[in-house]
């Protein structure tokens, strides 16, 4: 075990540039948690899962990278003829603010742009009055050998929101890439911008996957990103890196705001948004950005520049403002500090009608009222239990005993069908919002109700769904990926409290293509507009299934983690794969699979370069990525 820990602290070094880093890392997290945070990140670590405290080991994310993110000479040649072949070629302009920037890693980033196989750029780099002359001499130099390099030097320091407007006052691309002083673009990374400028003429605003570059030049801790993600972006700015913005958009949005400095990219792309709406944002599935870990940088930690959070908090309240939703927003937390952003309840408390079918286990069914109706602190809410054929006079004596205003009993003695006994309760509903709910679930947070329906409230939202834990205390529903595992399966499934996922995303609020309906809340006119669940699917996939009709249906879907339940799964009928069930099961997979073959291939909320083997940990590679190289 001390073993153990040695090798981990020493892999954390060779991570986060230097033993005193990784130790000066969890110096912070016990101040902030306690030795049980460092205790459960040198766990997880030692679990070898791909989270973003541990990610895979450098040997492993090396071979990956010597695979399939590679260039040699013949791929670069290849490269630069695609590049010719561009029908259109917009001139992209990089911009850089420097101040006393490292010389070395300034010209090594001045290098790497120079290097890009894709030629029509230029890079526009304001020096923030640094004192150190050898940043001037090196710009110079730069200029000097190279006319696509050009460069000012500001009269007096204004910090990094003034410089960055410096460099844009410089630009003359279509489009302007964002890249720090000391860190590295990819030599392909300009022709993917190139390439997807061309494949979605509806882009305006563009990012890719990125890692990190150690101080010894080693790639580790790569961050493989999902497709747009609304909520995601308010909890964390994923956007960056690599970003890449029409350059009048955002002259249109003002430019870089000062008093958001550290976070003056999170506030120029949520400005960005209110302007050119979520639509026009594309992903690139590809490594573009090497962000350079280097002492006191938010690329080591999060918690590096507490100044940032500060500016990251009220980038996203004066966002929510202009956009008219009412919410508060709380103060960052966990190592990358995300951001929770709480909804208010809509003014009026809208009725939700909470739906739960059930069978008997009288003990599971009591469990789950009394603690919705002793801890649910959301007012206005009714109860439909669908009993489907209960025999047990216990049973029948609790549901005489519960009858009553806000409590119906509806009896359907057909044969088992989950998705026909909440349709069946949802044709009767009082309530403007349904919340599908099993019979094993047991309410953990008082507000979990107000969480759901906040969110659900929101325009343009579908389903919304919960975080369940198992007794034991780790996650049994953390969102629903399709194509995990087979059909679909879910996401952060058995983590700890104290593990926050891959780069955040088991503590966040965030889009997904699924969730499960042990608990989900929806308006009902969405429920009605995409017919329900589908009776098809008696048992398997009906959530998921729904959830993609909702989808296709133009809205979007959301995990939450703010709301907190109990599941004890299966606890009410067994083992969904008993050997009886299984051709119903098969079934029920061939159905999906035939429907929704295209959001099986690709969940737009899980990464191409990610596994979808639930046997491997939990977001490790993709071996092979299913997205081929330079596409």
């Amino acid at each position: 075990m001390l073993r153990a820990g040695f090798d981990t602290i020493q892999r954390q070094a060779e991570i986060r540039g230097g033993i005193l880093n990784a130790l000066g890392h969890y110096y912070a997290i016990v101040r902030r948690e306690g030795l049980g945070g460092v205790k459960g990140r040198l766990s997880r670590l030692n679990e070898g899962g791909g989270f973003a405290d541990a990610p895979p080991s450098n040997k492993r994310y090396q071979a990956w990278i010597d695979r399939y993110d590679s260039i040699d000479d013949a791929k670069r040649a290849d490269l630069r003829s695609r590049a010719q072949a561009l029908p259109k070629k917009p001139l992209i302009s990089v911009l850089v603010p420097t101040y006393n920037s490292d010389e070395k890693l300034l010209r090594e980033m001045i290098a790497s742009v120079r290097a890009q196989v894709y030629p029509h750029w230029e890079l526009c780099i304001a020096d923030d009055a640094s004192p150190n002359p050898r940043v001037a001499a090196v710009l110079a130099e730069a200029a000097a050998s190279d006319a696509r390099i050009r460069f000012l030097v500001r009269k007096e320091n204004g910090h990094i929101s003034a410089a960055s407007n410096s460099a844009l006052e410089l630009a003359q691309g279509e489009y302007v890439a964002l890249l720090d002083h000391d860190d590295i673009l990819p030599e392909h990374a300009l022709f993917m911008i190139a390439s997807y400028v061309n494949r979605y003429p509806q882009g305006r605003l563009f990012y890719s996957d990125e890692d990190k570059l150690t101080l010894d030049g080693q790639r580790t801790a790569p961050y493989f990103k999902p497709d747009w993600n609304p909520h995601l972006i308010l909890a964390q700015n994923f956007f960056s890196h690599l970003g890449v913005y029409e350059t009048a958009l955002v002259r249109a949005a003002g430019g870089f705001r000062k008093g958001f400095e550290g976070s003056q990219d999170h506030d120029l792309i949520l400005r960005c948004l209110e302007i050119a709406g979520h639509d026009c944002v594309i992903h690139i599935p590809h490594v573009l950005y090497h962000w350079r870990i280097m002492p006191g940088s938010t690329a080591q930690s999060g918690s590096e520049k507490p100044y940032a959070h500060t500016a990251r908090v009220r980038a996203v309240e004066e966002h929510l403002a202009r956009v008219g939703v009412a919410a508060s927003v709380e103060e960052p937390f966990g190592d990358a500090g995300q951001i929770r952003v709480r909804y208010a309840v809509p003014a009026d408390t809208p009725r939700v009608s909470i739906i739960i079918p059930t069978r008997d286990r009288v003990e599971l069914l009591k469990q789950c009222i009394t603690s919705v109706q002793k801890k649910t602190s959301y007012p206005n809410f009714e109860i439909i239990v669908v009993d489907n054929g209960s025999t047990e006079k216990e049973t029948l004596d609790y549901f005489a005993q519960i009858a009553g205003p806000d409590v119906r009993v509806i009896r359907d003695d057909s044969p088992f069908n989950f998705s026909a006994l909440n349709n069946r309760a949802a044709a009767q509903a009082s309530g403007e919002f349904l919340c599908l709910l099993n019979n094993d679930i047991e309410v953990i947070s008082t507000d979990w109700l107000d969480e759901l329906v906040g969110i659900a409230a929101q325009p343009g939202t579908g389903a919304v769904g919960a975080r369940l834990w198992y007794p034991n205390e780790t996650i049994q529903h953390g969102g629903v990926v399709l194509g995990l595992g087979g059909v679909a399966g879910h996401m952060h499934h058995g983590l700890h409290r104290w593990q926050q996922g891959y780069f955040g995303r088991a503590v966040v609020t965030q889009n997904l293509s699924a969730v499960t309906a042990a608990c989900l809340v929806v308006r009902k006119s969405i429920y009605h507009e995409v017919n329900g669940l589908d009776e098809e699917l008696a048992v398997a996939f009906n959530d998921v299934d729904f959830c993609a009709k909702i989808l296709k249906a133009g809205y979007r879907n959301v995990w939450t983690p703010h709301a907190e339940l109990y599941h004890h799964e299966s606890a009410s009928r067994g083992s969904d794969m008993d050997p009886d069930k299984y051709q119903r099961f098969v079934s029920e997979v061939r159905w999906m699979e035939a429907r929704w073959p295209e959001l099986i291939a690709h969940d737009p909320a899980y990464s191409p370069n990610l596994t979808l083997d639930t046997s491997a940990p939990p977001f490790s590679l993709a071996e092979p990525p299913r997205t081929a190289q330079f596409d």
